[in-house]
This record gives structure tokens, sequence and C-alpha cells, in this order.
């Protein structure tokens, strides 16, 4: 017999964990994108790798050393000393720091691209009108590149609800601490347990889904606009 409790807690705790993990990505990855739109230094792209690595290094390899920096020894181990802990390895917070790593070139790409397409013309008109860079970004580049904001935003939601390997590397398996709906799954399906993993799984699909057609919309909308 399917116990709703159970299920819902590894369902309310990767809503936690996506929501948390989006409001920083967003908050870290626009900067981020902006300097790497707009800069003219000839070592960004070497930042722009650095922040692309994500896309191709395995997630045990991400997650392993991530575990480290998380740990006892090391920067998570300071952080969490200041706050009378010994490590942010699996601890909510540990799993959030890991999804924002883990997410972060799928947010500031599409942002980058956006902050790319409408080129200088629009700030240089914001700047003969009198407008300081920092009115120019707020009322001009952010407006004219909310798709890419958007679309960054739901990619990281998205990517962050279907993680597997870097939240189980960091963050285990703890009862409404890390264990999150991709870890549920996969312990469902290990003990045969095949209604539970139906569930969760049927929902990760729909959402996935949904994700999706949403992107397209948007593409498309944002198409005609530009049109």
């Amino acid at each position: 017999m399917l116990d709703a409790a159970e299920i819902w807690s590894p369902i309310r705790l990767t809503l936690e964990l996506a929501t948390c993990s989006t409001f920083l990505l967003m908050l870290l990855g626009t900067p981020v994108a902006w300097w790497l739109a707009r800069s003219g230094a000839r070592w960004k792209e070497v930042v722009a790798a650095v922040v692309a690595l994500p896309l191709v290094l395995p997630p045990t390899v991400l997650g392993f050393y991530l575990l480290i920096a998380l740990g006892p020894g090391g920067p998570g181990g300071w952080l969490a000393g200041l706050a009378g802990g010994r490590s942010l390895a699996f601890s909510f917070e540990g799993i959030v720091l890991g999804s924002v790593v883990y997410s972060f070139p799928f947010v500031v790409q599409p942002i980058r691209n956006a902050f790319e397409a409408f080129g200088d013309r629009p700030l240089e008109a914001a700047a003969t009108l009198g407008a300081t860079p920092w009115d120019a970004f707020w009322t001009v580049a952010l407006p004219l590149a909310r798709p890419g904001l958007v679309t960054g935003a739901v990619l990281g939601f998205a990517h962050t609800i279907g993680e597997f390997g870097v939240v189980l590397m960091i963050g285990g398996s703890i009862p409404d601490e890390t264990r999150v709906l991709s870890i549920a799954i996969y312990e469902y399906v290990e003990t045969l347990q095949w209604a539970q993993a139906h569930v969760l799984a049927g929902g990760l699909l729909v959402f996935s889904f949904a994700v999706i057609l949403s992107m397209m919309l948007l593409q498309r909308r944002s198409g005609k606009g530009q049109t």
C-alpha cells in the first residue's frame, strides 16, 4: 500500500531544493553571464570553460571533489564551523551548493546568449539619453534578455529536479534531509517497490514533458517577438 507521507517527503524536499538552487543560480549566474557577454578580457573563455565543466564531467567526479570541498577538511567544513557544525556534506545546505555548481552552466549559457543577441546598440542608445551603465543594465539589458532569463530559470529548476549522481555523492539518502526524488526512485526500484517508483517516475515524466513543451513555446514566442 502506498504511504502518502513517504511519497510526499522526497517531493517536498526536491521542490525546496530546486527553489533554493534556482534562486541562487539566477542571483549568481546573471552577473557571470553579463560579464561573459560584455567583457573584452582575453581570458574570459577560460572562465566560460570552467563554468561549462559540469556539462562534460561525470557526476561522480564532480560529486567526489564537491564532497571533499564540503567535508570537514574543506571550505564547507570551515563554513559549517561558523554555525557550530562539522561539515556541509550530507546536509540540505550541502546538496543546495552542489546543485548550484552542477546546474550553473544550464543557467549561465542561455542568459549569456540573450545578452549577446541584442548587441551594443540598445545600450549605446540608453547612454546617449543619459542612462548610467547600472540604469541601462536594469532598464534595457534585463528586459531585452527576459527570454534567456526565463529559459535559464526553467532549465536550472528542471535540472535540479532530475539530478542524481552529484546529490547522491554529497548528500547520501537521509530522509527529510537529502533523500530527493531521484534517489527515492532508485531506492524503490532497488527494493522492488514498483508502485512507489511508478508514482514518482511518472510524475517526473509528466514534469519533464511540461518543461520541454514550455521551452519550445517560449522559444517560438521569442522568435515571433524578435521578428
